[in-house]
C-alpha cells in the first residue's frame, strides 16, 4: 500500500474508472475542507514484526477536530468513523528503533510499510510524522522468534455479534448503532484469555474484512470486553486501481499467506465462524500450509443468527470444513460459544 520514496518518477498503473472518479471527488473535497476548519491528522494503527523488521500501519486523513470538549458523554455512532477524507500521497517519516525512513501514503492515505528496525520482543512503538499533522506513536507487537504458537481471529460474529452479511443490518451496525451497544459473543473473551495464559507471549491478530475507518472503534470494543490486545488487519472499502470493490475474501487469503511467510516457525490457531467464508478460507490455508496450522475453531451461529447473517443453519454435527476439516480431524472444532470451544480444545489436547 506504500513504498519508499523512489529516486525518480515511475510509471503509475492506469486506474479503474471508479478509482479516478473517487480521486477527483477527494481532491475537490480536500480543497474545500482544508479551508473550513478541517486539519491533517495521522491515525496510527497497531503493527507487528520481529527482531530486525517491523510492519508499520497508519493513515493520513483530513478530520474536523473538536475545539471544545462536551459537557456530557456523547453517543459514539458508527458513521462518525467515516466522516474523514484521505490525504493522498502525503509524505510520512517513520522513526523505528533509532532509524529514520521516508515514505508516501497511497491514494487512500494509507501507510503500510515494512522497515528495518531492531526492537525487542513485546509491545513497542514507532513514531510517525507528516507535514501539518501532530506526530503520533504507533504501537507494534514484536514477536519473539522462539514462539511457536499464535492466534488469528475473525471479528464479525466471532468475537462481536454483527450479522454482517445482511446489508441493511450491516449498515445499521456499522453506521448507526452506538458502539457501546455492540454485543460480545458469549465466552469468547474468556477463551482468548485462557489461550494467551497457556501460551505466554503468543501474538494475537484480528483479521477482518471490516474497513480501517472502524479500527479505533474495534480497538475500544476489544479492550472494553477484555480481549487481549493485538494488531487489527482490516481492509479499505471502495475502488482499487483495477476493480470497483475490494474482495474481502481475497484480503483474508493473502493476509494468511503473508503471515505464514513472515513467521514460518509459528503454528496458528485460526478462529472464525460459519456465517461468512471463514471455513472455506481456513480450509484452503490449512490444506496449503498444514505445518502452519495448529487447529481451527469455528463458532457455530444459532439458527436465528444464521438467518440474520444471510446463511442457512448448519447441522450441529457437521463442521462443513471440506477436505481440510477431514485432514485436520480432531483439530477442526465447532461450538456455539467460547465455553464450548474451550472444552473441545481441552478434549483434543490442543492447549
Amino acid at each position: 500500500m506504500v513504498s519508499l520514496i523512489p529516486a525518480g518518477p515511475a510509471p503509475a498503473p492506469r486506474l479503474h474508472r471508479a478509482a479516478r472518479i473517487e480521486d477527483a471527488v477527494h481532491q475537490f473535497l480536500a480543497r474545500r475542507l482544508g479551508q473550513g476548519g478541517w486539519d491533517v491528522t495521522l491515525v496510527p494503527y497497531a503493527g507487528y514484526g520481529a527482531p530486525g523488521w517491523v510492519r508499520v500501519l497508519g493513515r493520513v486523513l483530513l478530520t474536523r477536530l473538536r475545539r471544545r470538549p462536551r459537557r456530557r458523554p456523547e453517543k459514539l455512532r458508527g458513521w462518525r468513523s467515516f466522516a474523514t477524507l484521505p490525504v493522498q500521497h502525503a509524505p510520512v517519516v517513520i522513526e523505528a528503533g533509532g532509524t529514520r525512513h521516508e515514505a508516501r501514503a497511497d491514494r487512500s492515505g494509507f501507510v503500510d510499510l515494512v522497515v528495518d528496525a531492531e526492537l525487542d520482543p513485546g509491545w513497542q512503538s514507532v513514531r510517525l510524522t507528516s507535514p501539518g499533522a501532530e506526530p503520533v506513536d504507533a504501537p507494534v507487537r514484536i514477536v519473539d522468534p522462539t514462539l511457536r504458537f499464535g492466534i488469528v481471529s475473525d471479528i464479525d460474529d466471532t468475537v462481536m455479534v454483527t450479522a454482517l452479511p445482511r446489508p441493511l443490518l450491516a449498515a445499521w451496525n456499522t453506521f448507526v448503532l452506538d458502539e457501546h451497544a455492540r454485543m460480545a459473543v458469549p465466552g469468547m473473551a474468556v477463551l482468548f484469555e485462557r489461550l494467551v495464559n497457556a501460551h505466554p507471549g503468543a501474538p494475537v491478530l484480528y483479521l477482518s474484512t471490516g474497513a480501517w475507518n472502524v479500527a479505533p472503534t474495534l480497538t475500544r470494543f476489544l479492550s472494553r470486553h477484555l480481549y487481549p490486545a493485538g494488531p487489527l488487519l482490516l481492509t479499505n472499502w471502495g475502488p482499487t486501481h483495477d476493480r470497483w470493490f475490494r474482495s474481502g475474501r481475497e484480503h483474508k487469503r493473502t493476509t494468511l499467506v503473508r503471515l505464514a511467510r513472515e513467521f514460518p516457525q509459528i503454528r496458528w490457531l485460526l478462529i472464525g465462524d460459519d456465517g461468512q467464508h471463514d471455513q472455506e478460507i481456513y480450509a484452503e490455508f490449512a490444506a496449503k500450509y498444514p505445518d502452519n496450522v495448529v487447529g481451527v475453531l469455528i463458532r457455530r451461529l444459532s439458527p436465528t443468527q444464521a438467518v440474520l447473517a444471510g446463511t442457512f443453519p448448519a447441522p450441529a454435527d457437521s463442521p462443513d470444513g471440506g477436505t481440510a476439516a477431514g485432514a485436520l480431524g480432531e483439530r477442526w472444532l465447532t461450538a456455539p460459544d467460547g465455553a464450548g470451544l474451550w472444552r473441545l480444545l481441552r478434549e483434543a489436547e490442543l492447549v
